[in-house]
């Protein structure tokens, strides 16, 4: 009997050593498959970014109706007269001692 639950004991060990390999050999060929694709996949997803980030520019300029070749002028200078506004007189302050008072 004793046999028996040594034996059984060995089995539960290697299974449990083969899981801890199993484990660590997915894990570095993870990393290795990672290093490997990673840089594709980056540049995949930093050209789709460039490419959305391209399409809203498109879309945010105005069209344009001015032909090639024609001037345009853009603002007129307004046709009211600028008005001062004035709220007062500049007094300047000196400090005075108490000394002096």
């Amino acid at each position: 009997m004793r046999r028996i639950i040594n034996y059984k004991a060995k089995v539960e060990a290697m299974g449990l050593i083969k899981t801890i390999l199993f484990i660590v050999f997915f894990m570095y060929v993870f990393k290795f498959l990672a290093r490997l694709f990673a840089p594709f996949l980056l540049k995949k997803v930093a050209n789709k970014m460039q490419e959305k980030a391209a399409e809203q520019f498109r879309n945010q300029q105005p069209k344009s109706t001015v032909k090639e070749g024609e001037t345009v002028i853009d603002k007129a200078p307004s046709s009211q007269a600028r008005v001062k506004n004035t709220v007062g007189e500049y007094v300047d302050f000196e400090e005075i001692d108490e000394d002096e008072l």
